[in-house]
Parts: C-alpha cells; structure tokens; sequence
C-alpha cells in the first residue's frame, strides 16, 4: 500500500469516514494504482476544491468573566490552608480553583459530620441557650441578697434590713459592669 486507507485519511484530516468515502466519490482525492489515498495530493485538492463557507470550524468555548468576589473567595481558601495564592489581578489558576473547590468541599463535610454528631449547633440557637444562661445567673445574684442577708446579718450583729440594702447595692453595681460586656459571636 503507497499511501493513505480511508479510516488512516480520516483520522490524518479530523473528518468521519463516511465524509471520506463522499470525497473519494466525487473525485476530490487523488488515488494510488492501488487505491490507497495519495496525502500530499489529496490534501492540496481538498484546499482547492472545499467551499470554505462549508467547512465546520471547532465552536470557540463561551468563557464567562469569573465575579471578583469568587477569586477573592478562592484566593482567602488557599490562603487559610497555606498554600500559595496568585497576585492580584493576575488571575487563578484552573489548578488552584479546583484545589480552593476541594478544600471548600472538604470543610462542608466535615461541618455537615459535627453538625450530626452533635458537636455543632446552629448560631441562632447558641445565641437562645447564652442568653437564657446569662438571664438566669443574672436572676440568681439578684435573688441572692434577700436569701443571705439574715444569715449575714446574725452573723455579724447588724440589721437585717441594713445588710440586705447594702448587699443589693453592691451586687446590683456588679451586674451593671457584666451588663457593659457584649459578647461577639461572629
């Protein structure tokens, strides 16, 4: 065999055998005595003779432009994990998208497994739980002078009514200075 089979020009060109064996028939190739495709030749009249119009060209990929906030969202992920970060502007790798996408992906899941353990509890919650916790310790201070102050007061040999007072004051200034303490949950 001098030249070309059919199925080995099909794949020399980028065509189906089918388009081969169409070219073949209206003449547009040029053939060997033993009818094995001459490639130089075949491939000189093909450019002679296809309609460019006709021809298919590969479709260009529609790329959209990647919001800032993504890349800054990737460039933060890489940088928690130590790995290295593109400069700004310069744009992110494929490469580093796809490892800042596996290490989001890996963080979910490990959230989503303490949240069925149990060992997480959603924000809104833990805020309920704190505030309860603190309103029932700030009622058990403000209950606890008239509990003890008889007590106190026998002990030390004074009023009753006069501790009581005293001890009211001191601690209702103490939970005005807890009361300045805002915790941040963020």
């Amino acid at each position: 065999m001098q030249g070309m089979s059919e199925r080995q020009y099909a794949a020399h060109v980028g065509l189906s055998r089918g388009a081969i064996q169409k070219a073949k028939a209206a003449e547009r190739l040029v053939l060997f005595a033993d009818g094995s495709i001459d490639v130089e030749a075949s491939d000189a009249r093909r450019v002679e003779t296809t309609d460019p119009s006709k021809t298919r060209k590969p479709p260009e990929p529609k790329l959209r432009p990647v919001p800032e906030a993504a890349v800054a969202a990737v460039g933060d992920t890489l940088r928690e994990q130590g790995l290295a970060v593109p400069a700004v502007g310069g744009g992110t790798t494929y490469l580093q998208a796809k490892t800042a996408n596996e290490v989001l992906k890996a963080q979910e899941r490990r959230i989503r497994l303490q949240k069925l353990k149990g060992e997480l509890i959603e924000r809104a919650r833990a805020l309920s739980l704190v505030f309860r916790l603190a309103r029932e310790v700030r009622d058990a201070w403000v209950n606890w002078p008239a509990r003890s102050s008889a007590l106190m007061a026998a002990e030390l040999g004074v009023e009753p009514a006069a501790m009581q007072k005293a001890l009211e004051k001191h601690v209702r200034a103490h939970l005005d200075e807890l009361a300045e303490v805002r915790p941040d949950f963020r």
